[in-house]
């Protein structure tokens, strides 16, 4: 059974304005993650699974559902702030999303096989693909035994200001830790440096793994998360913009013994649009690979 990809794309009506504003960064129009879609297929992926919210589900079946016709199999599922676990009713002036964890949990009916999940809005390269579909095909269903890719954070910077990353902490290739640096950043030397929660300055190497939430699941993480999330709303549920992410899960599945994750290493590099001044420069990145003759033009004909 071929590995399905899971893509978090929940949040992309509030943070373009609407699905139609959903931004070409290709040369004929793709998005970024067009580019996903077509590096999962070409990667052995089986099947593509969104998750969205309801109220655009129309349009998403319109203008983006209809390229993949032919393709690959895909299927949608829907999150809301209201669709929670028995026991909870959600408070009256909730908003907010619940996070990217919850996100998952509303696929546990749908993905019944090994599965990877990736950002809408975030470009992983065909590598981190191939390195992911691989480990996800040699799974035996054994509980607890998932994946993440670790790119070098090297591969994930960007010259135009700050970027938060989670870096990784392994030990015999396995996930020990994800602790969450907001500061990352060049100096002047073009070093690549963040500050502690102490001020202190610290200097990283290029290679150090990082966490851009590009994770292997077999099906009983659904389970497991869903006791986690249950936990989660118990502590959190009355905190307006409380959420849980990935990592808050996996930490909790580490120290408990419950899980073990391997890192994946990928010479992929990572880009997106995470300031305005990034969209050229990407634009110009995805010219490049089309003109090497990577990625066909158009992506889907």
């Amino acid at each position: 059974m071929k590995p399905t990809l899971f893509i978090l794309a929940a949040g992309m009506g509030s943070r373009y304005g609407g699905l139609k504003q959903l931004d070409g960064l290709g040369p004929c129009g793709e998005t970024i993650m067009d580019y996903s879609v077509y590096d999962a297929i070409k990667a052995g992926f089986g099947k593509i699974v969104f998750v969205i919210r309801k109220d655009f589900e129309k349009d998403f079946r319109d203008k983006v559902l209809s390229k993949y016709e032919g393709k690959i199999p895909v299927d949608i599922v829907f999150q809301s702030v209201d669709k929670l676990p028995d026991g909870f009713v959600c408070p009256p002036d909730r908003t907010k999303p619940w996070g990217p964890a919850h996100a998952i949990l509303m696929a546990k009916d749908t993905i019944k096989e090994p599965f990877a999940v990736i950002n809408a809005d975030d470009f992983y390269g065909r590598n981190s693909f191939e390195v992911m579909a691989a480990e996800l095909n040699r799974q035996k269903e054994e509980p607890g035994q998932y994946a993440m890719v670790g790119f070098a954070v090297g591969n994930t910077m960007t010259e135009n200001g700050i970027v938060a990353r989670g870096v990784c902490e392994r030990k015999d290739g396995y996930l020990t830790s994800v602790v969450e640096r907001k500061t990352i950043t060049y100096n002047d030397k073009g070093d690549i440096i963040f500050t502690d929660n102490e001020g202190i300055e610290h200097t990283l190497d290029p290679s150090t793994p990082v966490s851009m939430n590009m994770w292997g699941f077999t099906p009983d993480y659904f389970a497991v998360a869903e006791r986690e999330f249950t936990d989660f709303l118990k502590r959190d549920i009355n905190t307006p913009k409380a959420e849980q992410v990935i990592p808050d899960v996996i930490g909790n599945l580490i120290r408990s013994n419950e899980a073990k994750v391997k890192v994946l290493d990928t010479n992929s590099r990572w880009f997106g649009v995470t300031y305005a001044e990034d969209r050229p420069k990407v634009v110009q990145k995805f010219a490049e690979l089309h003109q090497s003759g990577q990625y066909p033009t158009p992506l889907f004909r």
